[in-house]
This record gives C-alpha cells, structure tokens and sequence, in this order.
C-alpha cells in the first residue's frame, strides 16, 4: 500500500457545506494516482455522507480502505449512543464495512470512558462479525499512557498518532516518545497531523530560507510529510488535504516515495531548532474544543490569529481576528469553565492563551 492516506476532515466548503463536486475530483486523482486509503470519522460533520457520494456510490469496494472512528467523549453519550455509531457510519457511508475502524482520540481525560462504556469489547465483537477488518485507537497524550492502553489491549491491529517534525521534542505533544513507546509493542502507525493543520505548510521566514537552500523545489509540505512517511513502521501518512493544488503537490513527491536522506535529516534537525526558539501556540484546528463552549468562542481562528501575529509577524493577524469573532465570542468573552481543555487534544492551556489574545487584540 502507498503511504499517503487521505485525511477527509478539512475537504474543500462551498457556501459552507462540503464541496461535493470537487471533492471527487481529488478522489479520483489520488485513486488515478494509486493511492487507496481514506480516513473519516463519525464526529467529522458531513465527513462520513461526502464519503459514500464521493467514493463509495463511484468505485467498487475493494479498491479502497477505509478507516473511521467511535468517539465516547465528544457530546459525553452513554455506552448504547455510543456503540450506535459505528451502525450509523455504516448507513451513512454504505461501505459495507469498514477496513480500519478506530476508538477516537484518546487522552487522560478520556480514555476511562471507553472503558466504561465496554467499547473495546463491542469493537472486538465488531471485527469478529466482519463488520471491521482491523482496529486500533488514535491517541493524544503521554507515552506512559499509551504504554498502559497497548500493554491492556494487545490485541490492536495499529495505532494512530500525531507526528511531525514540529512537535518531535515537544513536550505537550511527545512524537518522538509515543512513536517509540508504539515500535516497543510492534505497533505499526498510522500517521496524523504531519503538517500540523496546515502550520507547517506556510512556515516562518527563517525556516523557508533553510528549506529552500536545501531544495528550492521542494514545497513547505513535503518536507513535512516525507520527514514522518520516512520513520521505521508508519503504514500510511495521513493528509487532510482541501483542494487540488495540496493533493497535485502530495502526490508529486508520496507517488514513487523516496525517504529523507541524511543530508535531508539535518535539514530537519536545523529546522527544529529553529521552531524551538518560538512562542506558538500549537493548535491543529480540530474544532474540539468549539462545540461546547458556552461563549460560542471561536478558539482555533483566535489561535490562528494568534500564532500570525507572533510567528509571521502578519499584518493581517488584527483584521482576521475581528473577523473570525465578529457576531461570536471574543478572547475576553471566556468564563474560564474549562471544557475546552478537557477536549484539547494538544493539552493547549487555552484559558491562558485566550487571555493573551484579548491583551493583545482588544
């Protein structure tokens, strides 16, 4: 299987609903292309429906892979709402079933309800009754407790992890020491976040000016990419691709796939080093943290305008914050309940950066 998957989280919007019409076109390039994997999940709105238009109702079954995900904590059903789900992704995606099907985006604040709520039981019986061919979980926290979840369920086919070279040493997101704690148990990975929400994909100067005397042809993104796609035991390389440009650019470089040499790998070293000089903050953009906030406070465009301002010095950054918070709430507008962080993947101590985005755009 080639290691680029498309990420079916941020596809192109036309007049706010996905873009029906050219999303298949990028399906058919990266099909055309011979790439196969396709990763959904059931909180991705509209994600699992494009998913059966797109490619399900247009291609025969076993020429694609398809992964989606059971969510616990998002919304907070019980055990019978929950394990509703995956019967539900079926309907909505009519695939029959489903090649890779994962328990989505564990953490501490999390991981005991899937637990409770007997999903890794239900999953099990899942793949038993050929509804799932292989499962696994996507996992955003320490290695001590990946350690524990695959030491508990050995039985998992892969795990699914945020890796880049940004977030390598970083010590709220730990790539490097879940990708270990991972190839310790012989888990094969699945790659998420690469190019960290599209961050590393419009870097600052500094960092452009190093890539580029390296290879003046080679995009910002592909670095990115082939940096993790590189690594010992990574299956796919998963990218949450929103238009045909960024699939024409993924597929010029993953389609004959050539690791990083060791003249690349200091490239990336010089790189990190560089990043890890610099105050961002280190959002993805999920939208977790969006839907319950009682502010309707619309956190990652804060952060966007945020890191803007600090990293690429943009003038633009004040304009696009009162933009993306006009009619919604601002920074300041933050009661301090918390439920965002709870549902951070990245552990961003968000109150806190909120507070000093009103300081700074208010």
């Amino acid at each position: 299987m080639k290691k680029l998957g498309f990420g079916l989280m941020r596809l192109p919007q036309k007049e706010g609903q996905i873009d029906i019409e050219q999303t298949k076109k990028m399906v058919d390039r990266f099909m055309e292309a011979g790439f196969t994997y396709f990763d959904t999940a059931y909180v991705y709105p509209g994600s699992e429906v494009a998913c059966r238009k797109v490619l399900v109702e247009r291609y025969p079954r076993q020429s694609y892979t398809l992964a989606t995900k059971i969510n616990a904590w998002m919304g907070h059903p019980d055990a019978e709402t929950c394990k509703a789900q995956l019967n539900q992704s079926l309907e909505r995606t009519q695939a029959g079933y489903f090649d890779y099907y994962l328990l989505h985006a564990l953490q501490r604040s999390n991981y005991k309800m899937y637990d409770d709520y007997g999903i890794w039981d239900f999953v099990k019986e899942a793949k038993e009754q050929g509804l799932i061919k292989h499962y696994g979980f996507s996992f955003h926290s320490s290695p001590d407790l990946l350690d524990k979840l695959l030491t508990e369920h050995p039985e998992v086919d892969f795990v699914q992890l945020q890796l880049n070279y940004a977030d390598w040493e970083n010590p709220s997101v730990m790539s490097r020491a879940n990708y270990e704690m991972a190839r310790k148990h012989g888990k094969d990975i699945v790659v998420m976040e690469p190019v960290k929400g599209g961050t590393l994909a419009n870097v600052i100067p500094e960092v452009e000016e190093v890539f580029k005397k390296a290879d003046p042809n080679a995009s910002m993104a592909s670095w990115a990419i082939r940096y993790v796609a590189s690594l010992d035991g990574v299956r796919v390389v998963l990218s949450g691709m929103s238009n045909l440009e960024q699939m024409e650019d993924n597929i010029s470089y993953m389609k004959d796939f050539r690791p990083l040499n060791q003249q690349e790998q200091a490239t990336i070293k010089e790189v990190m080093d560089i990043l890890n000089q610099v105050d961002s903050v280190p959002c993805t953009a999920c939208h977790y943290c969006v839907p319950g906030c009682p502010q309707k406070i619309p956190i990652p465009d804060i952060f966007d305008a945020l890191n803007r301002k600090r990293i690429f010095r943009s003038e633009s950054a004040d304009q696009r914050y009162r933009q993306k918070t006009e009619g919604k709430g601002k920074a300041s507008m933050c009661i301090q309940c918390g439920q965002c962080e709870a549902a951070c993947p990245q552990q961003i101590p968000i109150i806190q950066r909120l507070q000093e985005a009103a300081r700074i755009f208010e």
